[in-house]
């Protein structure tokens, strides 16, 4: 049983529904929705915040190296193992690779994280990142490391937004997963939701670097297989298939964002996985700061102690994902959405595909419905920022359209960096 109000949409209305009892039976929620809200993410303000009270955090913002080296160190290490367990009994590539090659797989798809911020080696090197992610993502077998970086970003930008964040649930998920079971199978589907959901929500055409991905991809594969057998392929390719599944490190998933504690949207674990996974656990820290590296996360947590010690946060992720299959107030559902209106995923989508004209076209529609950004409070903050760009801009149409862009390419890579 849960008390409390939850604001839900319907249609194009909003209603707030008093949740005096939701009752649950057979271990399902009742209530399927998410926890609507229609203010901006915390994260801007809080930046904003932290670094007037404390300016020494620009100290920690930057590169390291140590991201590489833990990188190299871990393909070696697959590679190695691949080699090791070619002539096992089949019981044993099973175990090594949902132990072994599970853990160190999902570790290597966590550096897709670092490396997609340019954390490695900095934003004045993009390549030098896109080359270390191809690297990263040779033992996995599914070429992933360029497209995680073209959609995480706009988690970033459009944290919760109803229609631009790839990382929320569709109902789809919400319906099909809402039990015991169904949330169990959840979590072991989690390698293909994760990369099937951005491709639904939010597609954007395939990009050179994508395809320059899957090339070399291929072609470490029929490496493995021709050189080394499918024995080693299967520890490989099922590592990351059962590492990011049910796993102990997936707790992380689930974790960061899904809501646990009712008006909290993002939570940071402070556990021992954190060194095998780029400190990804000081998740408010990074998203209060996506330009500091993961390693230099707990620093900033004890420079400003006021804002993370109070909020609620996760200290073991395998009670997570209990927690998750047996608690009936949490599932798929359980992420705070933010509504916004059409015009931004129209803005998105035209800047997505680098078309300038269909970007004019749309701003001009959005300025003939609103007099000014002021009297516009459901307008979105990409929204506020495109219609403030064109509306103030001086310069002729070309020279707006060229503004348009690059204002969306700094917005999308991070507040205070410059990503590629």
């Amino acid at each position: 049983m849960c008390n409390g109000i939850v604001k839900q949409q319907q249609g194009n209305g909003v209603f707030v529904t008093y949740l005096n009892s939701i009752i649950v039976m057979g271990g399902r929620l009742t209530h399927s929705d998410f926890y609507w809200v229609y203010n901006d993410e915390p994260h801007t303000t809080r930046r904003r915040e932290m670094l007037q009270k404390y300016p020494q955090i620009k100290q920690l913002m930057g590169h390291d190296w140590r991201i590489a080296a833990q990188v190299v160190v871990t393909v070696l290490i697959q590679i190695i193992m691949a080699i090791l367990v070619r002539d096992l009994d089949w019981k044993y590539v099973w175990l090594l690779t949902y132990i072994i090659s599970g853990t160190l797989n999902h570790s290597l798809s966590i550096s897709f994280h670092e490396i997609g911020h340019n954390l490695a080696f900095g934003n004045h090197k993009p390549m030098a990142n896109r080359i270390l992610g191809y690297i990263a993502n040779l033992p996995l077998c599914i070429p992933s490391s360029v497209t995680f970086k073209k959609y995480h970003i706009d988690h970033h930008k459009f944290q919760g937004d109803d229609l631009l964040d790839p990382d929320l649930p569709t109902y789809f998920e919400v319906w099909l997963f809402r039990s015991p079971i169904g949330k169990f199978l959840y979590i072991v589907a989690q390698p293909l939701l994760y990369s099937v959901r951005p491709l639904l929500r939010v597609p954007k055409p395939v990009t050179l670097l994508e395809a320059i991905n899957l090339v070399i991809e291929l072609i470490f594969d029929a490496a493995i297989f021709y050189f080394l057998g499918y024995k080693s392929l299967v520890y490989l390719f099922f590592g990351t298939v059962l590492g990011l599944g049910f796993h102990p490190i997936s707790g992380h998933f689930l974790s960061e964002h899904y809501t646990f504690v009712e008006g909290y949207e993002t939570y940071s674990y402070y556990g021992p996985l954190n060194y095998l996974t780029f400190n990804v656990g000081y998740h408010n820290e990074h998203h209060d700061f996506p330009n500091i590296p993961g390693y230099a996360l707990p620093k900033l947590k004890k420079i400003a102690p006021d804002y993370y010690d109070n909020l609620p946060c996760h200290y073991s992720w395998i009670r997570v994902l209990y927690n998750f299959i047996v608690d009936p107030r949490l599932g798929p559902q359980s992420r705070i959405r933010r509504s916004v209106r059409s015009d931004a995923l129209k803005l998105n989508n035209a800047i997505n595909l680098k078309n300038k004209s269909k970007v004019n076209e749309v701003l001009h529609d959005v300025i003939d419905n609103n007099n000014n950004t002021h009297s516009s409070p459901h307008l979105s903050k990409e929204e506020r920022k495109l219609l403030y760009v064109k509306k103030h801009s001086s310069k002729k149409q070309t020279g707006t359209s060229s503004n348009i862009e690059q204002t969306s390419t700094v917005n999308t890579n991070g507040d205070h960096s410059k990503n590629e």
